[in-house]
């Protein structure tokens, strides 16, 4: 199994971007399935994003049509680009690898 290690979160105001990054510690290449979650205080963990090694990705329908996710596997690395960010968007935001793998998660607060 790899390693995971997500970066790139912070504070940033409501409607300002982000992008998160999740390094694997080997090749992704093989990983059928990569994908975001977030868990909110206080809120069970919820689905973000995923992709596939097809390229096929798939989001919820709260983060649909602002966050991208996308994967580089020459470079081992997820990522999840977060725009027009919310309030309720605040989370610890965490990467997975065939949900078999996981990051120590990444925090992303947004707040003015």
């Amino acid at each position: 199994q790899v390693q995971l290690v997500e970066s790139g979160g912070g504070l940033v105001q409501p409607g300002g971007s982000l992008r998160l990054s999740c390094a694997a510690s080997g090749s992704i290449f093989s990983i059928g399935v990569m994908g975001w979650y977030r868990r909110a205080p206080g809120i069970q963990r919820e689905f973000v994003a995923i992709i596939r090694s097809s390229g096929d990705t798939d989001y919820a329908d709260f983060v649909r049509g602002r966050f991208t996710i996308s994967r580089d596997n020459a470079k081992n690395t997820l990522y999840l680009q977060m725009n027009s960010l919310k309030p309720e968007d605040t989370a610890v935001y965490y990467c997975h690898a065939d949900w078999r793998s996981w990051g120590q998660g990444t925090q992303v607060t947004v707040s003015s």
